[in-house]
């Protein structure tokens, strides 16, 4: 009888702790949450700076082709000297940026990887403009001279061009583009959006492409739309018209209507391949069957 009393009285003991823990959690989770300092900022609570900060999609709107910035090498160079026969792909990060500027730029050229059909410099060119006016040329060239080497393709160097310039102009630009961003003097940072945009020969705003990672396949169909066909090959029509920009989304999604429609036609043109065959090989066996009666 000791020994069951001795487990009895160590089985309550055991359960009356683990009541206590179960009402200091509960305990825990329903007391209010410890009041805040004048200044401090709730963790569940959005930064105000953010307010200041997004994307803003203004399809068709026209790139300020005058606007005047500084090239890699210290060259002053006007926008429009990279549109009029190409689309360009417009990135607007800053150089010193510590995080996110960097995944963007990664994740671009990532994505130029797989875009195997077209290259930076041939089919389109990019424009990477600094949002920060403390830039310099030299930020500029070994931002480029970085992503050269991910990229590793010559053609490039002549394509994608890295730009630095005065606060107005750069301004003009992310207003165009509905680029907003704004100075964080807490961190001493710049917040900002993630994502690029692609533009006309004509400096106007054809897509957006949202985050730090891009699809290629929306790029390149992006580009053979946005060039009006001038590049792609037939296939890349036939996709183009199986998918549609959805700019609520920033990518490409299937319209199975029209796929619809063109796999009813392929159907029909393959039908009336068959038929034509079955026709033209009937038509030849009563031709030889009539030479043969001929013949004999």
């Amino acid at each position: 009888m000791s020994c069951r009393n001795t487990i009895r009285r160590i089985f309550v003991r055991k359960a009356f702790a683990v009541v206590l823990l179960a009402g200091a959690a509960i305990s825990s989770w329903t007391q209010a949450p410890p009041k805040l300092q004048p200044g401090d900022v709730s963790p569940n609570q959005k930064p105000s700076i953010l307010d200041q900060v997004g994307l803003d999609q203004k399809l068709n709107s026209q790139l300020p082709l005058d606007a005047m910035f500084v090239d890699e090498h210290g060259q002053a160079v006007q926008l429009k000297q990279y549109f009029g026969t190409k689309p360009v792909i417009l990135i607007m990060v800053y150089y010193q940026c510590p995080m996110l500027c960097t995944q963007v730029l990664t994740g671009f050229t990532g994505a130029m990887l797989g875009v195997r059909k077209f290259t930076i410099g041939r089919e389109f060119d990019v424009v990477t403009i600094s949002i920060d006016p403390r830039d310099g040329a030299k930020d500029a060239l070994e931002a480029k001279n970085r992503y050269m080497q991910r990229y590793r393709r010559p053609d490039a160097v002549k394509g994608w061009h890295f730009l630095t310039g005065k606060k107005d102009q750069i301004d003009a630009v992310a207003q165009a583009v509905g680029f907003r961003y704004a100075w964080d003097p807490e961190v001493q940072q710049y917040a900002h959006a993630s994502g690029i945009m692609l533009l006309t020969p004509q400096g106007r705003v054809a897509q957006y492409y949202y985050g730090i990672e891009y699809a290629p396949r929306d790029i390149q169909l992006g580009l053979v739309e946005a060039s009006q066909g001038k590049i792609g090959n037939i296939v890349d029509q036939v996709l183009l018209y199986c998918f549609h920009y959805d700019p609520r989304q920033g990518r490409y999604g299937a319209v199975i209507f029209n796929i619809l429609r063109l796999s009813a036609l392929v159907t029909v043109l393959l039908l009336g391949g068959f038929i034509l065959f079955m026709f033209r090989r009937d038509a030849l066996a009563a031709r030889r069957g009539r030479l043969t009666r001929t013949a004999t």
